[in-house]
């Protein structure tokens, strides 16, 4: 089984990627919590060199508070992380983590309609990217 899903962009560059993908998320009902910056955290904290790497911390609030009212631990999974990494020059994949798969480990039947209603709104906003 697959962890996620994704798509490539090319002839764009990585500040365009981060913005097309925030706006597809925004799109399919999700905001971005966070932004992490890979490449500069590891240049700093370790002085490695890397292509550029960010993960975005994607939230839809009402799948969020659905799936928290299931199952109270869950936040362990939140938010949905989608990258966005660059392959070569002026090519980015952008992933996003399948909902399905990271909490199908949980038990919870309210948790998995929860998940597969997150997994389509994710594939679709990856979809919006092509």
């Amino acid at each position: 089984m697959t962890y996620f899903f994704s798509t490539t962009l090319e002839q764009t560059t990585f500040e365009e990627a981060i913005t097309k993908t925030k706006a597809a998320l925004k799109e399919e009902g999700f905001g971005v919590l966070s932004e992490i910056d890979i490449k500069n955290t590891l240049k700093t904290k370790l002085d490695v060199d890397m292509d550029s790497y960010v993960i975005l911390g994607a939230c839809s609030p009402k799948h969020a508070y659905e799936a928290i009212r299931s199952e109270p631990n869950i936040g362990v999974f939140l938010p949905c992380n989608v990258i966005v990494k660059q392959v070569k020059p002026r090519t980015f994949e952008v992933s996003a983590v399948d909902p399905i798969a990271s909490m199908g480990a949980v038990e919870n039947k309210n948790l998995s309609q929860v998940a597969k209603d997150v997994e389509e709104k994710l594939k679709n906003a990856i979809a919006r990217l092509k």
